[in-house]
């Protein structure tokens, strides 16, 4: 499994007309379904007066996604934007492509690439932001071997968040999980007690 990925850093939006229909995109950061759904009412009541509000979101966290057509023709809509979002390759958000009908039917090969190219340039306009997974380690170090702790950071693949002074000192690092591996045989080589920390 891979513990890196892309996501969006913040909410990014992007509106153009089509044969007279007015598409709205709203690509928004989110970690759960629940997160999703509540952006999802809050920008129908916002724009209550949209013929459609069509939307896909997709999720790192076992690789989830989900999408829906919000009333217009099957296939046409929810699709396409998690199509974008997959072409993308970008995890752990939500599109919402909000639609104002403009009197001109466009088939459903037009709406398809209408739903599909609002996404995508929505995704094009937003700022990205690197994540990674991973694995707390606590690492006991005794006083004399302080300065080699230090050593160990090596950001994003092992950062420090937290170290506490006692009769033992704890040092507490995040380690991307593709390196755990490598940072516990350092650990080894170098003598210090470490433990998966909860």
């Amino acid at each position: 499994m891979s513990d890196h990925y892309r996501t969006l850093s913040e909410r990014a939006e992007f509106r153009h007309k089509i044969e007279r229909s007015e598409f709205l995109g709203i690509a928004f950061p989110v970690v759960t379904d629940e997160e999703f759904f509540a952006e999802l009412e809050r920008t129908q009541k916002r724009y209550f007066d949209a013929t459609h509000h069509c939307w896909a979101f997709r999720l790192f966290e076992g690789a989830r996604s989900r999408s829906s057509d919000a009333g217009e023709p099957s296939g046409t809509a929810g699709k396409p934007i998690l199509a974008a979002i997959e072409g993308a390759a970008l995890h752990d958000l939500g599109v919402i492509v909000v639609r104002w009908y403009g009197g001109i039917k466009l088939g459903t090969g037009g709406l398809s690439r209408a739903y599909r190219d609002t996404a995508a340039e929505t995704l094009r306009a937003a700022s990205l932001l690197d994540r990674y997974v991973y694995q707390r380690i606590r690492v006991r170090v005794p006083f004399d071997a302080l300065s080699h702790v230090y050593r160990l950071i090596d950001a994003p693949n092992v950062v420090l968040v937290d170290e506490r002074y006692g009769e033992e000192n704890d040092f507490f690092f995040d380690v991307r999980l593709s390196f755990v591996e490598t940072f516990t045989k350092q650990l080894t080589e170098r003598r210090l007690g470490y433990e998966l920390a909860v």
